[in-house]
């Protein structure tokens, strides 16, 4: 008989889970408190990047935080408050911060991202979408030596992982580059690495998902949970009560107040992070980070997307312009001729990416609850890992080999 799924969250995450969830046979209904137009998934920089296989709490970072929470421009800002579920993430990230955790991490990292590479590719020609999807590479431009010494060294790491990864000097950026004033002293250059116009697939998805007999229930937000035993029974809105078999817990940043309801405490904090949108004729072909300034460079379909910063200062709203300035402002350090409009800068969006204190995601069941499976805390790499977490939710509820070690991912971790 085929079981049921209510799949909570319409993000990446919950979509990809929903698509590999309706291949496997199962009728299922995707909840989310929003109208599935905005938010991390919409906002992000596109990128599907093995070459992101250091994870955010590495060595030094927590160090870095605390010199810059005074400076609300920072790449990293951590606001202070007294908040329990935030001190404990802050003990366990700072535990986390350490060698041998970025060790265990990188491979775990490159798997999870290589496969929803490959994932991505039979997507888009099994399902004949037509999203921007360009395998250009990336470039990590650096302006100072200090900066560019640390990306030879984490180039290195990825060679040794299989990854191709080089050094560029300033001559040859300008020939990858012909079109663009560039303010750098070189580069690494990774070119396993491959970006999206993230909007494009999250509406051919959502478009598929529904052809597909996928149940969408948008604007509701989850407001209790029934139990028996070490079961889910159903979950409530304010509109509706939904039965399952199996729920799937992908609501990103508020994951952990959903888990809460079933006395669970998932370590997790929101990272809101910014993006400024230009149609201005950048000249930008290849996606780039600003090394000092921790900022996503990408040319989308049509337009240029920067993107950056992590803010950790709980679920809220707040456009804070300071940090959107710092953008703008590193955009104009790295590429002279580009100056964002004062539009620009006023049409930023937000989202909020729900971080692990190790900054590896939430893949698997929970011991307390034999038909719920999380999958969040993603951080930065949502957008990288999405379509390989989607696998794995399916694998998981189908009792099937996984198609990684999900060690790595258990939910139930200690830190």
């Amino acid at each position: 008989m085929s079981k049921n799924i209510i799949v909570i969250g319409g993000g990446i995450i919950g979509l990809c889970s929903a698509y590999y969830l309706q291949k496997e046979g199962y009728q299922v209904t995707l909840v989310d408190q929003s109208n599935l137009d905005a938010g991390a998934s919409y906002v992000n920089a596109g990128y599907l990047s093995p070459s992101h296989i250091i994870p955010l709490s590495a060595p030094g970072v927590m160090k870095k935080g605390l010199k810059w929470m005074l400076n609300p421009a920072s790449p990293l800002y951590i606001k202070p408050r007294m908040d329990l579920d935030f001190l404990k993430w802050s003990l366990a990230f700072n535990r986390s911060c350490n060698a041998k955790h970025v060790t265990k991490a990188i491979p775990v990292i490159k798997n999870i991202a290589l496969l929803s590479q490959e994932l991505y590719d039979d997507i888009k020609r099994e399902e004949q979408f037509t999203f921007q999807y360009e395998k250009k590479g990336l470039l990590m431009l650096c302006q100072t030596e200090a900066a560019l010494e640390a990306e030879i060294k984490t180039a290195q790491l990825a060679n040794q992982e299989g990854l191709e990864a080089t050094e560029l000097s300033l001559e040859t950026l300008k020939q990858l580059e012909p079109k663009v004033q560039l303010n750098a002293i070189g580069a690494t250059y990774y070119k396993c690495d491959a970006h999206t116009t993230p909007h494009e697939f999250m509406d051919e998805m959502k478009l598929l998902l529904k052809k597909k007999g996928v149940t969408f229930h948008l604007n509701e937000k989850i407001e209790d949970i029934q139990l028996k035993s070490n079961r889910i029974q159903s979950v409530t809105t304010a509109k509706n009560t939904y039965k399952a078999d199996e729920f799937v817990l992908a609501a990103g940043s508020w994951s952990s107040l959903l888990s809460e309801k079933l006395g669970i405490k998932l370590l997790l904090q929101p990272g809101k992070g910014y993006r400024i949108n230009t149609n201005l004729d950048t000249g930008i072909t290849i996606p780039a980070i600003l090394t000092e300034a921790k900022v996503a460079v990408t040319p989308m379909n049509g337009f240029t997307r920067f993107a950056g910063t992590m803010e950790i200062a709980g679920i809220n709203n707040n456009i804070n312009r300071v940090r959107v300035e710092a953008i703008a402002k590193a955009a104009a350090s790295y590429y002279p001729n580009v100056v964002l409009t004062q539009d620009e800068k006023s049409n930023a969006a937000f989202g909020l990416r729900p971080v692990s204190p190790d900054g590896l995601p939430y893949i698997g069941k929970f011991k307390a609850y034999s038909n719920l499976t999380v999958a969040t805390g993603h951080a930065m790499m949502g957008w990288s890992m999405a379509t390989a977490t989607g696998l794995l939710v399916s694998e998981i509820i189908a009792n099937k080999p996984a198609s990684l070690d999900l060690s790595a991912f258990n939910p139930d971790r200690k830190f």
